[in-house]
């Protein structure tokens, strides 16, 4: 990217931020299919959870395929193809997994559902490892991770639809309360629209202005660093490897195991939980839309501002969907003071990635231990605010992760790209121990994963210090 770039392409980035839009959608829907699975299937909850498992492992798989072509070929797959044609094929691959939910709807298979998720899963993997570079790379690397963010926000819009979208595609109903049978061979229509969504954005950005090579977007150059043969080589990579695989985890499992904790230690109907799967990812939407602030303005009086705003407006995003869905809102009003702690901890960061790591971590233990020590709606928003604090941890930990890696920065981008699929194992890992502890208290799992991002903030400040490198920029992003 040409340093005179001072502005978002926005031409570009708006067509390029709706691949962000459908990793949201299908991941939160998850959790929807999670305990619909279960009853249909007659699964234990460990069994459930190879929903998550086979999801977010493909893009483990995604990435090792991908790097075995690229080692076949003796040149980058992405660079050699293009990054157009590279979103095209990963919208494909997804697009051929949505058509496996036909025949597994039909035959009421769970493993070819499993299968079609995993595909679908597969070509998101290739859709990141082209869209995060591309975003960062649409105007100045000043503002690349408030792109970032933005971007991210994007993603937690489809996180907060896609659950009501595919409720009522599957209960017939979006009203809570309502008396509906949920019917597995539902699932296909909203899958199969979806597979079509795939096949006409791959055609728009084919034809979009986004460029098929664009110029490298940013390398740290340091001598001492630089020689470094590998990427493993840096510790604050490789504990940023497992900084994220755990971060996955919690973000995905605290979700999708609340659904059969509402419905078994709760009794909550299955069809009036989409609303607070929906609240938990608009809760990272919140945290998200309030860090891409300074992708819009360079003025500090008015970031200020926006900081207090942007949270409560993503929050009027979410309560203007569950209206139009028919939601009672009036349960959902008190939320909006759970979001001025998040307001509070982003600005005693002070924009630190380590520091908002360090902060943010510890809020998340304390949310987690709050919902293991109470019951009923305080339980449920305990557990909800987790995504509050969530929000901001992917782009904390990927700078720390990947700094000072000078020409091996891309390389290291990847392996963390692969840690993705902690998302897979620590939701089944968590289902699996609830089966003998119970789901509230199976929240424990949690916890750890934040006390090792806690532990991770603390040590890799000293290392990357020791490395000459500091931070006092903001920093935020999003998965």
């Amino acid at each position: 990217m040409n340093s005179e770039n001072v502005q978002t392409k926005w031409g570009q980035f708006i067509p390029l931020v709706t691949v962000f839009f459908f990793w949201g959608f299908v991941a939160a829907s998850n959790d929807i299919l999670i305990p619909v699975f279960k009853k249909a299937f007659d699964l234990t909850q460990g069994q459930s959870q190879l929903v998550s498992l086979a999801f977010y492992i493909a893009y483990t798989v995604g990435s090792l395929i991908y790097m075995g072509i690229s080692l076949v070929m003796k040149e980058d797959l992405v660079n050699k193809i293009g990054y157009k044609n590279g979103l095209a094929l990963g919208l494909g691959i997804s697009a051929l997994g949505t058509l496996l939910f036909y025949p597994a709807a039909n035959t009421g298979s769970f493993t070819l559902m499993l299968s079609g998720l995993f595909i679908v899963a597969l070509g998101f993997s290739l859709q990141q490892t082209v869209a995060n570079p591309l975003a960062i790379a649409m105007g100045p690397i000043t503002t690349g991770s408030q792109r970032l963010t933005l971007a991210g926000g994007i993603n937690n819009f489809g996180t907060t639809i896609g659950p009501l979208v595919v409720s009522f595609a599957i209960f017939g109903s979006s009203v809570a309360g309502a008396e509906t049978e949920m019917s597995i061979e539902s699932v296909k229509i909203p899958y199969l629209v979806l597979g079509l969504a795939f096949l006409l954005v791959a055609i728009l950005l084919k034809f979009s202005s986004i460029p098929d090579k664009p110029e490298a977007v940013v390398e740290i150059k340091n001598d001492v660093n630089s020689s470094r043969s590998s990427a493993l080589k840096y510790p604050q990579l490789i504990m940023g490897m497992i900084a994220i695989f755990v971060y996955v985890g919690v973000e995905v499992s605290t979700a999708s195991n609340l659904p059969a904790y509402m419905e078994i230690d709760l009794k909550y109907k299955m069809q009036d939980i989409a609303p607070y799967i929906s609240l938990y990812w608009a809760s990272l939407m919140i945290g998200r839309w309030t860090g891409a602030v300074g992708a819009f303005t360079n003025d500090m009086n008015l970031q200020k501002v926006f900081k207090f705003l942007a949270p409560y407006l993503a929050f009027g995003v979410f309560l203007l969907v569950n209206a139009i869905a028919k939601h009672d809102l009036t349960p959902f009003y008190v939320y909006g003071l759970i979001i001025l702690v998040l307001i509070a901890a982003d600005i005693l960061s002070k924009g630190n990635p380590a520091r908002m790591l360090l902060i943010f971590s510890i809020l998340g233990i304390a949310a987690l231990a709050i919902g293991m020590a109470t019951s009923g709606i305080t339980s449920v928003y305990a557990f909800t605010s987790v995504g509050l604090f969530c929000s901001t941890l992917w782009p904390c930990i990927f700078t720390l992760a990947i700094s000072g890696l000078g020409k091996n920065t891309s390389q290291g981008s990847s392996f963390l790209i692969m840690m993705i699929m902690g998302g897979g194992i620590v939701s089944w890992a968590q289902g699996v121990l609830s089966e003998s502890i119970g789901i509230q208290s199976s929240y424990i799992v949690g916890i750890l994963c934040f006390a090792y991002l806690a532990f991770y903030a603390w040590k890799v400040s000293g290392i990357l210090k020791g490395q000459g490198i500091d931070f006092d920029k903001p920093v935020s992003g999003g998965h």
